[in-house]
């Protein structure tokens, strides 16, 4: 296996292009680096067009271990230098491993609810740092997977995949119109739950119904009155100091997890 040493190699160049959405929806593909994201992808059967590997910058035995389980089943990879790697890195300490990893999207009339089941719709979430912590969150409550609407970032975005810690590879993911998911809803028989600050019904004393949809609104302007409109259950998270609200993802997370217990508790 020949060592990459120029910057310049073709590889090397469209991975660097992948640091744009622009050339990552053009493509459909993503570049995911560091060694808990890496290998996660493969191992959780992601299609990983190819491993980038810098000999001299991965010391971690676990990383290596899993790369000598990758040559074993075929999967390409591509040793470079550790100049070159870092001109791939968005890093400051790059661990020296990555994966070239098609994106994997769900059509949204491909999906079917099943007693249980627990979405979160995101209302044109703007910060990749949340979205990636979001999908780690329904990784952990074991919520099927995240539903984008309209003009969401894009949880393939860099930041997004180092928050999500893999677990955009874990979850489903699935990018509709607003209108699309409205009549998906009712199609389902979902309950769709939002979250407001003026909500009367706290999230403690919500039904959450037994197919599940929580709708979260956008960062900066939370859920238009259209997506309210569309809510069975608008329920606030008490405040009990001065902020008025809380981060989305750490909303998200405490409604996952609510609904989680109810879950639990019937069973």
């Amino acid at each position: 296996m020949a060592l990459i040493t120029s910057t310049a190699n073709a590889r090397v160049k469209q991975i660097r292009a992948l640091r744009t959405r622009r050339e990552r929806e053009q493509t459909g593909l993503a570049w995911v680096e560091g060694i808990r994201p890496a290998v996660e992808a493969f191992q959780l059967r992601a299609p990983v067009d190819l491993l980038v590997v810098a000999p001299d910058l991965l010391t971690s035995d676990f990383a290596r271990d899993a790369l000598d389980t990758a040559r074993l089943e075929g999967v390409e990879i591509m040793e470079v230098t550790s100049a070159v790697f870092r001109s791939i890195s968005d890093r400051d300490g790059p661990q020296g491993l990555g994966a070239l990893v098609r994106q994997q999207w769900l059509s949204l009339p491909d999906v079917r609810l099943a007693e249980g089941d627990r979405w979160v719709a995101l209302a044109s979430v703007a910060d990749p740092g949340n979205l990636g912590t979001i999908l780690r969150t329904c990784d952990g409550a074991d919520a099927e997977g995240v539903i984008l609407l309209d003009s969401s970032t894009d949880p393939y975005d860099p930041v997004a995949l180092r928050a999500s810690m893999g677990a955009v590879f874990s979850r489903r993911l699935v990018r509709t119109s607003f209108e699309a998911f409205a009549a998906w809803t009712r199609a389902e028989g979902a309950t769709v739950v939002g979250s407001s600050d003026r909500a009367t019904e706290t999230y403690r004393e919500a039904d959450f119904g037994a197919r599940t949809v929580l709708l979260m609104g956008s960062e900066r302007e939370g859920l238009s009155t259209e997506q309210q409109t569309l809510c069975d259950r608008i329920v606030s998270i008490p405040m009990l100091g001065r902020s008025d609200s809380l981060n989305l993802a750490v909303a998200t997370a405490i409604l996952l997890y609510e609904v989680l217990d109810r879950r639990e508790t019937v069973a």
